[in-house]
């Protein structure tokens, strides 16, 4: 059971936290969301990514309901492989994954879509995330936005969304926040659907960003505005995860 909770807390930080598969940021993608995190049983080839499907989010956790834990995917020419290490996320070819890895294959399809029909698409992006998956300790505060001014070690931005827990900090407060950037903070520019590693000093005042702070339950907004951002996306797709 433990292990089940790890992996399940770890697909919700993968969700929530950072790679995104569709939409350019200025819009909604189409359809829905589809999310799979499974063990790579081979290293992928001829199109399939062969998995243990160990949890997923809820349209794909529907799709498996009565189904094998031992599944085959699809991938194409349009299909990106992003190996993410330590937060930054690397280009690599399906042929860099290995037996092992776990993977996250994201797939945007008509809400109730059968499982073999969600394996017949071709995946837009899939996510490796090595052999070892990574829980935080501390609970995920996201805010979105315009981004209005940068600083030496800070971003303001006027809040326009986020996770519920961020969310509850804006009640009654300006939607003009600032926030703190450290050494550790990871700055990444989403273009589609890949993101690349930027500096502070290159983020665009007017674009739309994505602040992700982990900071500890019940901390007020002045805290989580104090505690270094963990990354900072511009012009991040709205259902992006990393």
């Amino acid at each position: 059971m433990r292990t089940k909770a790890l992996l399940a807390a770890a697909l919700a930080a993968l969700v929530v936290a950072g790679v995104a598969f569709a939409g350019n940021g200025n819009g909604r993608a189409r359809g829905t969301h589809y999310a799979f995190l499974g063990q790579l049983t081979s290293t992928p080839a001829d199109g399939h990514v062969a998995v243990t499907v160990v949890c997923g989010n809820r349209p794909a956790l529907r799709a498996m309901l009565g189904q094998s834990v031992d599944e085959t995917f699809s991938y194409g020419d349009s299909t990106e492989f992003l190996r993410w290490q330590n937060g930054v996320p690397t280009v690599v070819s399906a042929s860099d994954l290995a037996a092992g890895d776990y993977v996250r294959i994201n797939l945007r399809a008509p809400r109730g879509s059968s499982l073999s029909d969600l394996e017949q698409l071709a995946s837009p992006l899939v996510g490796d995330h090595g052999t070892t998956l990574y829980t935080p300790t501390q609970p995920l505060y996201l805010f979105r936005g315009r981004l209005t001014s940068v600083g030496d070690s800070s971003v303001t931005v006027n809040v326009g969304g986020g996770n519920a827990r961020a969310l509850r900090l804006m009640f009654g407060q300006s939607s003009s926040q600032t926030f703190a950037t450290g050494d550790q903070t990871i700055f990444l520019l989403w273009q589609g659907k890949v993101p690349t590693v930027i500096s502070l000093s290159q983020l665009k005042v007017g674009d739309r960003i994505a602040v992700r702070i982990r900071a500890d339950k019940g901390s007020t907004l002045s805290q989580v505005e104090s505690t270094a951002a963990v990354h900072v996306g511009d012009r991040e797709p709205a259902n992006a995860s990393s």
